[in-house]
């Protein structure tokens, strides 16, 4: 779908983009805050700020409790939802185009009126309770925050997390509110058809009652290596793993084409390098790569699911093909094979509002850049073999990283196979 991108910026201090697509019947807006788990005032009430999330769309200025909130924003069939990370917390919604007014109306009354009271703070610490619980039998999201901390980042592990959610009051809920939801700690993201309705948004959004305050700034962690780490389970039936790598600084977008071609032939088919080679031979169901560019440093990620009995043979070929991409044995065939699966993904990638909408939020969030959309065919043509082989050594040679995995086996097992792994880091 086609569409333009304009920048805003308001006297209050907030900014954002707005996105005309023109046509469109739908329109979908994002509202981000540096409000996330890391910004809460301390660890005892870590959760605070998931509470607050919870409770985002409940009493406020107009209406007295949830229900009667979401029937008035729900009754045309609009979609609303909030999320909480480490550092985000994001209020987002779609909607038909012919309510868009009456639904940013809403937002703006869950996010800057909301009558936080001790009957929805109780069911809310239940909520967050319980889906914290949820992601305890879930062995890949278990991973990921033992993984952070076993690399140097601050958070807390769902199970040391859910202690802290009893610690919070109201109180702890108000003051969170009172100093994240800023306008200079806000930025936005509607798209839509907005021709002719510009100046209306900027002044609905210009029209946030909340103070003006600062832009929080990202906390910084000092990334480490560190030794192989179980999470013991009873119940796991068998291996699922997580290597990661790290490196001290963000990744351009040109690396992380590169580093997104390289996973794609590492693990993004059937026949793909470590993923197909290892349903070839029946050794695992499920193996992936992933790779991300954070504030300050950036991650390689290998993950997956094995049983105990083929978890050599998998590490072996895992092992086998870094190796071939550290010493460039990448074909020219597999580079074009990649780019041309990225532009196929890329078209596919903008059929709906919201799809668009994502395209830009991530990284504008992140920090205020706004990536170019027309420019992707050309990044795809540009992508090369050497910068693909130079990104892949840097996370080698940065030699910080750890592998972890969740398990009923013994930590032995963890270590033969972290043993593997380490060849790859000795001098080449």
């Amino acid at each position: 779908m086609n569409h333009t991108v304009e920048e805003v910026r308001l006297k209050n201090g907030a900014k954002g983009l707005f996105i005309n697509v023109p046509g469109a019947t739908v329109m979908s807006m994002q509202f981000h805050f540096r409000a996330g788990n890391r910004y809460t005032k301390a660890k005892d009430i870590e959760q605070v700020a998931h509470i607050m999330e919870h409770m985002a769309f409940g009493a406020n200025a107009r209406y007295k409790t949830e229900h009667e909130f979401e029937s008035e924003f729900t009754k045309n069939g609009a979609y609303r939802n909030a999320y909480t990370s480490d550092l985000s917390m994001v209020y987002e919604a779609d909607c038909a185009d012919f309510e868009w007014d009456r639904i940013i109306d809403l937002q703006k009354l869950a996010i800057c009126q909301p009558r936080f009271n001790d009957v929805e703070l109780q069911a809310e610490k239940g909520n967050v309770r319980s889906e914290l619980t949820n992601y305890l039998n879930d062995h890949h999201r278990l991973l990921w925050p033992r993984v952070q901390q076993l690399l140097g980042e601050d958070v807390l592990t769902y199970r040391q997390s859910l202690p802290t959610i009893s610690n919070v009051t109201l109180a702890d809920v108000r003051d969170h509110h009172r100093r994240t939801h800023t306008t200079r700690n806000m930025r936005f993201v509607v798209a839509g058809k907005l021709r002719g309705r510009k100046a209306e948004l900027k002044r609905l959004i210009e029209d946030f009652q909340l103070p003006e305050g600062e832009r929080f700034t990202v906390p910084r962690d000092e990334l480490k290596s560190a030794n192989p780490s179980v999470i013991r389970r009873k119940d796991a039936t068998n291996l699922t793993f997580n290597w990661s790598m790290a490196i001290p600084r963000e990744l351009s977008d040109e690396e992380l084409d590169a580093m997104h071609y390289l996973n794609h032939i590492l693990t993004g088919t059937m026949y793909s390098r470590i993923f197909g080679a290892a349903r070839q031979k029946g050794l695992a169901y499920s193996v992936s790569a992933h790779v991300g560019a954070g504030y300050y440093d950036s991650s390689w990620d290998i993950i997956g699911q094995v049983n105990h009995e083929t978890a050599g043979e998998l590490f072996d070929i895992i092992t086998r093909e870094i190796r071939c991409v550290l010493d460039g044995k990448i074909s020219q065939a597999e580079i074009e094979a990649a780019k041309s699966f990225a532009l196929g993904r890329y078209q596919m990638g903008a059929q709906t509002v919201s799809q668009i909408s994502s395209f830009y939020t991530g990284r504008y969030f992140a920090d205020d850049f706004i990536k170019n959309y027309a420019a992707v065919p050309e990044m795809i043509k540009n992508v090369s073999l050497e910068r693909m082989i130079d990104t892949a050594r840097e996370f080698i040679d940065a030699n910080t990283w750890v592998l972890a995995a969740v398990s009923s086996g013994e930590r032995q097992e963890l270590i033969e196979l972290n043993d593997k792994l380490v060849t790859l880091f000795e001098p080449r």
